[in-house]
């Protein structure tokens, strides 16, 4: 099992309740364990970017930084 999701870098742990992969958490999922749209993983990200983020959110662009952490992820970098 990996140790974090293919998609986001989230930790995986069994005590999510995500048993549904085993390579992508319950963020990055739906209920079959597919990884949903890059889109959709892209705008959850950049919201968490913004919820950590010292910037401003009006200036920051989060969507445009969400996209290139996902570059570096395993599930998003040859798409």
């Amino acid at each position: 099992m990996n140790t974090f999701c293919q998609s986001c870098g989230m930790p995986l742990s069994s005590e999510q309740g995500n048993n549904t992969s085993d390579q992508y958490c319950q963020h990055c999922t739906d209920s079959q364990g597919k990884l949903k749209s890059k889109e959709f993983v892209q705008a959850g990200i950049a919201e968490w970017l913004k919820q950590i983020s010292l910037k401003d959110p009006e200036t920051a662009d989060f969507m445009k930084r969400a996209s290139h952490y996902m570059n570096a992820m395993p599930a998003w970098a040859e798409v």
